[in-house]
């Protein structure tokens, strides 16, 4: 075929689809949807039109943590090896907690629920999957910590079928499910910020200033002219070494502060072609860096999936004690609480 029938074929197919006469047939469910439900489509082009499933439950992602390390740390065999032994274990817990895996990546495992109990057996599955991180495959992989990071949502998820129908050898790769919608998308974006720690350093300024006079300052300066005070000598030793203003203030006060916020601090006077903090306390400063940790939960969720898991179990242990905390962090496309925690089954 060549390049211009390509062309003329990919230009059909995609003005066909886009068409306003191509119906797209969604029909909702309260099951979660296999590869080889009927009402599962891909285009028809004849007949123009596709069939498609709709169903709101929770989404679950999990992988490993630094994979890309391990690759580089390890032969393929060793590799291959705990990729595979991942994966099922993440199968196991998965079915375990009425799960269904819907989709295989490399590492990374999805998995939907029922919607009657996607908030509990979600949450479960999570927990049994940490666990089964921290024990089981830590017990048997002793080449390197195996961690893993897991992200939860809840929403609707349009289940369809996209690409090309093909026979054969090759049919096997176009028969999977293709997921839309935000709670995959966000669960996908938790996962990846799960169970991170993160070395970071930030340049700030810090600034020293006068302490205001107090009471008690000025009574020890004064202290040394009172009826049987140390007289001239001691009001030396209350100015030494630090000078007058430290000695009525109390030394300087160091804070600090953002560079930003410093630069907002300061005037520029044209006249006299100099800059003045605005503080008249001001004395000095100087710039330095601060660093700083942040570590993530291995297990992240949405409020939503928080609640209704809450709600579903009060009586929970995690629930009572209080195991599943509020976490701050930017995930785009999601303006709602999150909650996680490190949660793992007692054996």
């Amino acid at each position: 075929m060549s390049i211009s029938d390509v062309r003329d074929e990919i230009d059909y197919e995609i003005s066909t689809i886009l068409a306003t006469d191509f119906d797209i047939e969604v029909t909702p469910t309260s099951n979660v949807p296999h590869s080889d439900d009927p009402a599962i489509t891909f285009p028809n082009f004849d007949l123009r039109f596709q069939r498609s499933k709709l169903i709101k439950t929770a989404v679950l992602y999990v992988d490993i943590r630094r994979s890309t390390n391990l690759n580089l740390d390890h032969r393929e065999p060793t590799v291959a090896k705990l990729y595979s032994a991942f994966v099922r274990a993440m199968t196991l817990c998965a079915e375990e907690c009425g799960g269904y895996v819907r989709g295989i990546i490399g590492d990374r495992v999805m998995v939907l629920f029922n919607p009657s109990t996607a908030f509990t057996d979600a949450v479960d599955a999570a927990t049994l999957m940490n666990s089964v991180c921290q024990d089981e495959l830590n017990k048997h992989f002793k080449h390197d910590d195996v961690t893993c990071g897991i992200g939860i949502d809840y929403g609707r998820m349009l289940a369809t079928k996209t690409g090309v129908r093909r026979h054969g050898y090759e049919r096997a790769n176009y028969r999977a499910l293709v997921w839309l919608g935000r709670p995959a998308n966000v669960a996908s974006k938790l996962t990846d910020l799960a169970n991170k720690t993160t070395h970071y350093s930030r340049d700030i300024v810090r600034e020293a200033r006068v302490a205001t006079v107090g009471i008690g300052s000025l009574g020890n300066v004064l202290g040394a002219f009172a009826p049987g005070g140390a007289g001239f000598g001691g009001l030396g030793n209350a100015l030494s070494p630090f000078g007058l203003d430290q000695a009525m203030g109390g030394g300087w006060i160091w804070e600090d502060v953002e560079l930003k916020e410093f630069v907002g601090r300061l005037t520029y006077d044209p006249a006299t072609s100099t800059i003045t903090h605005r503080d008249p306390s001001f004395r000095s400063f100087y710039l330095t860096t601060k660093e700083r940790t942040t570590s993530t939960p291995p297990i992240l969720m949405t409020k939503a999936v928080y609640e209704g898991f809450r709600k579903a179990n009060p009586q929970r242990d995690s629930v009572q004690r209080g195991l599943w905390k509020p976490v701050s962090l930017f995930v785009p496309g999601y303006n709602g609480g999150i909650f996680g925690g490190g949660v793992i089954f007692s054996k």
